[in-house]
């Protein structure tokens, strides 16, 4: 009897354990749309401040309404949630490229419009540089298996190249100058006065963050970037006379 006994108490136990987890239930459309975009705001922000291996998905799980089950729903793991971002941040900038209407300026007006956008867009989002650093840690690793956004920084080829060959034909820009090392040298220095603010300004006692810092240093590489592409003027000839 007493084994009896030990039996059937023994089957709900048994029953309890064998239960199979419950699915996770798919959200609507417009709560999953604001879901994943709420994810992937705060998710940017934990993998910009600590990097890949540093950031964990309970901690955008707790910074948001939804569940650690649910992001891994969304995303399928903690990489998949980090290239995520990174096609998220990567779509954003070059959206924001779009936006400016250079076909509507002359081409020298244009380029250095191009260059404030994009010192103004790296010094707005910070985080944004901070997951490039990081991305580039991995070697690239995680942003190659994210194909639109090779898709989508055609575009900024593509824009550059269209006004490069508009002022080669006004004749105020070089014949010389590929729209990708022109992306090359304008990504780089604007990248610059973020990435380095911090060690520059201990190094050499010199202020990158304050708002005339800023707004000299913007300029300045404005004046570099057109100075390289426009056509350089002849140097006036000197008189016989003053030789």
């Amino acid at each position: 009897m007493e084994k009896v006994r030990r039996l059937v108490e023994s089957r709900p136990a048994e029953r309890r354990a064998l239960k199979p987890k419950a699915a996770v239930k798919p959200p609507r459309v417009g709560d999953a749309e604001a879901s994943r975009a709420d994810i992937l705001s705060v998710a940017t922000r934990e993998f910009s401040e600590k990097g890949l291996s540093g950031a964990r998905v309970d901690e955008v799980a707790e910074r948001t309404n939804t569940s650690k089950r649910m992001i891994y729903y969304y995303f399928g793991s903690k990489e998949g949630l980090y290239r995520a971002v990174l096609e998220r941040c990567y779509g954003h900038i070059r959206m924001s490229e779009t936006a400016i209407n250079l076909e509507s300026l002359p081409p020298g007006e244009a380029l250095r419009q191009l260059v404030r956008h994009t010192f103004d867009y790296h010094h707005m989002h910070p985080d944004f540089v901070r997951l490039v650093m990081n991305e580039n840690i991995h070697h690239g690793e995680h942003i190659g298996q994210v194909t639109s956004i090779k898709t989508r920084n055609r575009t900024v080829v593509s824009t550059l190249e269209a006004l490069l060959d508009r002022g080669v034909k006004a004749g105020v820009f070089r014949t010389d100058i590929q729209p990708v090392e022109l992306h090359m040298t304008i990504s780089a220095l604007c990248f610059y006065n973020v990435s380095n603010q911090y060690t520059f300004s201990r190094i050499f006692g010199h202020d990158m963050t304050s708002a005339p810092a800023v707004s000299a240093r913007r300029e300045s590489i404005v004046d570099v970037v057109a100075r390289w592409v426009m056509v350089k003027a002849p140097s006036p000839r000197r008189s016989s006379s003053s030789r």
